[in-house]
């Protein structure tokens, strides 16, 4: 066997793989934030902003209603409100006649990369609160958000780290997270999480033991989330939990959390947790978008085909969307949940609105209102839920010059056609939104244009002197770059199948101490990882593969988006060179026009794995029989 050096892709290239391959558990995907606007920390409204006045027009102050009246806004701020109040003689002026003007939505729990911000800000959510991301970039959010500049972008209130254990949930998603273990000084942890910018203090207490009999992640103890949450308060930050079972709640609750970020979907809150929570006025973020991904109800692509939000949609936002979570769909859970949501409610716990988005099954913006449509399904009333996405969440997070229609607070505003407060599917009638008192321009951004698909039907023989293809290219991928500890190798070896004088070689091992491992080798059919390329007219993956008997898996990763989630189809490597052909049509939801990349990795079990592959192609259908 002949071993050569193979050049190693970018950080950012495995943080590609890992976000596609993690996203799961209402977590965050590794690629973070593009530009931030560029704004100096207290920068007043510049010069010339716009002033103006939204007259004849509804208006759902966050609190209650006003059924015809006037804002008049001046320099980013809400100047005047009211069903008396008269327009200043040359104030430019939009009639609002059979609309409702709303306080810029507030989505309670994202995840925010790339083009987060701008996607949802132009569904009208002016504000949002990040749940899990590297620290970096707090300093640049808090400049943007306390700016008046005119922006694109949505203002984030962010976590940080979120607080878990080493291997935890939180680890894998493609970039270092510190974690607390036994020897942790608590204290010190969290102060150095408040010294880099948190907002707010997000624990993770989550094993896995709602979701999978057998499996369990190490998690924070009990000891250790009373010691995090007294931390948090100590440094006058609240303390949220993510939980996903009825257990793990009551321990966070007992512990003094300030508020839950998911309500747990593995049972109905029962009258004990209902009346604990309304005593020690907890607040739950619900999150019902994403347990109704996990749930297999088809609630995003429900919004996807609404004709009032539909034409907004990137065509990330369209993917994300139309995905669903890996596993088997879980009806029960979303009625479990929404149960425990109307119980909860009745009893005066806070409810506030937020998606989890971009988990699969939810997008930036667009599903904020499908959140607040499941609010309602769960006993809230509209005007309920309007405050439970304004001035709920801008109360509890301490937001003050925002979540209202106020003088004095930002003038950012949603107004809708119709009358939310008695039909909640009305704010998807967006007619126009304001950040900073200037008006959002909300076009689509264009569609990724795919590359053209190469002439070549075989990608790579492995017969030279070093790992190529004829179009596209070979690179590893593992764990390694998400926290874990699995590690690949790949080598040219010395025979093929059929005779042929070589063959791809994938060895490594899955290593224990991570959530969700793998290791592999990925092929990019594009001139860059990731990039689409058109390869509709292909039919089927057809290579050789021999190994130690293992069940492997390839992914196929296609779509309108790069985060979309990969389809999968096993293959098993025995001792023997085998053909293995998969129908492109075998990989559900898979999109062959917008192929990004087809790995092939190792997963659980833990342990050394080899495998080859030698003869990979991308075949065409075969030609039309034209006899008579």
């Amino acid at each position: 066997m002949t071993s050569r050096k193979i050049r190693r892709a970018g950080r950012w290239l495995d943080m590609a793989v890992a976000a596609v391959l993690m996203a799961v558990l209402g977590g965050a995907v590794a690629r973070w934030a593009g530009p931030l606007a560029d704004a100096a920390e207290g920068e007043a409204a510049p010069a010339g902003a716009p002033a103006f006045a939204i007259r004849d027009v509804r208006i759902f102050d966050g609190e209650r209603a006003i059924e015809r009246g006037t804002v008049v806004v001046r320099d980013g701020t809400i100047a005047a409100v009211g069903a008396d109040v008269a327009v200043p003689e040359g104030l430019p002026t939009i009639d609002g006649a059979g609309g409702t003007l709303l306080p810029g939505l507030i989505d309670a729990h994202v995840h925010a990369w790339g083009e987060a911000q701008a996607d949802a800000l132009r569904f009208g959510i002016t504000t949002a609160l990040d749940m899990h991301g590297m620290a970096e970039r707090l300093p640049a959010l808090r400049a943007q958000r306390e700016s008046r500049a005119p922006t694109a972008q949505a203002d984030l209130w962010a976590a940080g780290y979120a607080v878990t254990a080493p291997g935890g949930h939180g680890t894998q998603y493609g970039f270092p997270v510190p974690t607390v273990d036994a020897a942790t000084d608590i204290p010190a942890f969290v102060a150095e999480r408040v010294a880099e910018g948190a907002d707010f203090v997000k624990l993770i207490v989550e094993d896995l033991s709602g979701y999978d009999a057998e499996r369990r992640l190490p998690t924070l103890s009990p000891a250790q989330v009373r010691a995090v949450v007294a931390a948090a308060h100590a440094h006058d930050r609240l303390a949220l939990a993510h939980v996903s079972t009825a257990a793990s709640a009551r321990e966070a609750l007992a512990a003094g959390v300030d508020g839950f970020v998911h309500v747990f979907d593995d049972a109905v809150a029962d009258d004990a947790f209902v009346a604990e929570a309304a005593a020690r006025d907890a607040f739950v973020v619900p999150t019902l978008s994403v347990i109704a991904s996990v749930a297999g109800d088809d609630a995003g692509r429900r919004l996807a085909a609404d004709p009032a939000l539909s034409p907004l949609l990137s065509a990330g936002q369209r993917a994300s969307l139309d995905a669903t979570m890996a596993g088997q769909p879980r009806p029960q859970r979303l009625r479990d949940a929404l149960e425990s949501v109307r119980r909860l409610h009745a009893a005066g716990v806070p409810i506030l609105a937020g998606t989890d988005a971009p988990n699969p099954g939810t997008a930036h913006g667009a599903s904020l209102h499908g959140e607040l449509d499941l609010l309602v399904r769960a006993g809230l009333s509209p005007r309920e839920a309007l405050a439970a996405a304004t001035s709920r969440p801008a109360e509890r997070f301490g937001l003050r010059d925002r979540g209202r229609i106020a003088p004095g607070l930002r003038a950012d505003l949603v107004l809708v056609d119709g009358d939310p407060l008695t039909d909640i599917a009305a704010t998807r009638a967006l007619r126009g939104v304001w950040k900073n008192g200037h008006r959002v321009a909300r076009a689509t951004p264009p569609p990724e244009t795919a590359g053209a698909a190469p002439q070549a039907t075989r990608i790579a023989d492995f017969d030279g002197e070093t790992i190529e293809a004829a179009f596209g290219s070979w690179q590893p991928t593992s764990d390694r770059i998400a926290g874990g500890a699995s590690d690949v190798r790949l080598a040219l070896a010395e025979g093929g199948a059929a005779g042929s004088r070589g063959a791809l070689e994938v060895s490594g091992e899955i290593a224990p101490g991570f959530a969700f491992p793998w290791a592999g080798a990925i092929f990019f059919p594009g001139a860059q990882p990731m990039r689409a390329v058109d390869l509709s007219e292909r039919s089927e993956l057809v290579f050789h593969a021999r190994g130690d008997g293992r069940t492997y898996q390839v992914m196929l990763f296609s779509g309108a988006s790069e985060q979309a989630m990969p389809s999968m189809q096993p293959f098993v490597a025995g001792p023997e060179w085998r053909e293995v052909r998969l129908p492109l049509s075998a990989f559900a939801g898979a999109d062959p026009s917008r192929l990004r990349g087809i790995a092939f990795a190792a997963g659980l079990p833990e342990g050394a794995f080899a495998f080859r592959i030698d003869g990979v192609e991308l075949r065409r259908p075969p030609p039309a029989d034209d006899a008579p």
